[in-house]
């Protein structure tokens, strides 16, 4: 059986990216809500208005962001 170099069909020639680029970009994302759900209760715990803000505003961020790798 041999292969026929014509039929070969690689990665880059493909319209979407690799699985293993696909994955990275979700893991970075779940990472980010996961910071920013942390960020939100130390806020909480230490009554910072504006840093409760900004790690709601991350871990919404993060959130669209997954919803649009999936």
């Amino acid at each position: 059986m041999s292969i026929d170099k014509d039929k070969i069909v690689t990665q880059d020639e493909l319209p979407e990216e690799a699985p293993i680029d696909q994955v990275e970009d979700r893991v970075e994302a779940e990472m980010d809500r996961i910071e920013g759900r942390a960020r939100e209760r130390v806020a909480q715990g230490l009554d910072d208005d504006q840093m409760e803000q900004d790690a709601r505003e991350q871990k919404e961020e993060a959130e669209k962001k997954l919803r649009n790798t999936k």
